[in-house]
């Protein structure tokens, strides 16, 4: 997996996790992991591309049993740091070895949040559904959050700052993005393509829009001193999250599989 993140670990709860916008967009996403989670019979997790742990921690809270792993050891050590009364197991492990990693368990379902995946090319996201799949109990369930194409928000952001070259950069093949000063070598990819990936192992049980109305993180600059503004697409936001239509143009989408 290129790009480890190791530089981002330092300040990532500062510029997302506990931000305005971070925080309502993992709210969407937890949302509609509960529903999910109310519906099913699931006990063990795995979270692949943790981060700083804040899923995980949430998660075993609720009394998962979770393993949470990262590629970068700066953000399992910062995982670490923190308060963890309900024993999640982080671990530092490179997304394309997961199944070697874990080669005697099996999982109830597979979690990756806010574009993890997004920083594997499709050989290695077709590799993973293959992967997911062996790690994955018999009625195992695979929870997605991925960076689109479509994007409207990143969109408009360029063209109001006249970068017209940059609109549309995610329909490139990768992208060299700027992670607090890291550059991470990007891939976007619309629901449609991630299907064919993984329809051999999967079937598609429901997509979600995450981030349609409210922005993406880098404009939290902009609207953290707005607050009837973010309340109103907060709002707004709630109201299309079943318009799975939408996924591909919001700033990310939820995708659930049933492992086939």
């Amino acid at each position: 997996m290129k790009g480890n993140f190791d530089t981002a670990a330092s300040n990532y709860d500062a510029s997302f996790t506990y931000s305005i916008i971070g925080k309502l967009q993992r709210d969407l996403v937890y949302k509609q992991l509960l529903l999910l989670l109310s519906n099913s019979e699931i006990n063990s997790i795995l979270e692949v591309n943790c981060g700083t742990g804040t899923d995980a921690l949430w998660l075993a809270e609720k009394g998962y049993r979770v393993n949470a792993t990262d590629v970068s050891a700066q953000m399992i050590a910062t995982a670490k740091r923190k308060e963890n009364p309900n024993g999640v197991v982080f671990q530092t492990a490179d997304i394309n070895n997961i199944e070697q990693h874990f080669a005697t368990e099996k999982f109830d379902l597979i979690f990756s949040n806010f574009g993890g995946l997004n920083c594997v090319s499709e050989m290695e996201l077709r590799f993973f559904f293959k992967n997911a799949a062996n790690l994955l109990t018999e009625k195992g369930q695979l929870v997605l959050v991925i960076m689109p194409r479509d994007t409207i928000w990143e969109q408009l952001y360029f063209m109001v700052k006249a970068k017209f070259s940059k609109a549309f950069r995610r329909h490139q093949e990768s992208v060299q993005a700027n992670v607090d000063g890291e550059k991470i070598t990007t891939y976007y990819y619309n629901p449609k393509e991630v299907l064919p990936l993984a329809d051999r192992y999967f079937k598609l049980k429901q997509l979600n829009p995450i981030g349609f109305f409210v922005p993406p993180s880098y404009l939290e600059p902009f609207f953290k001193n707005k607050p009837r503004l973010i309340g109103l697409l907060s709002r707004l936001e709630k109201k299309i999250t079943r318009f799975s239509f939408l996924a591909k143009c919001a700033d990310h989408y939820l995708i659930v599989f049933d492992k086939k």
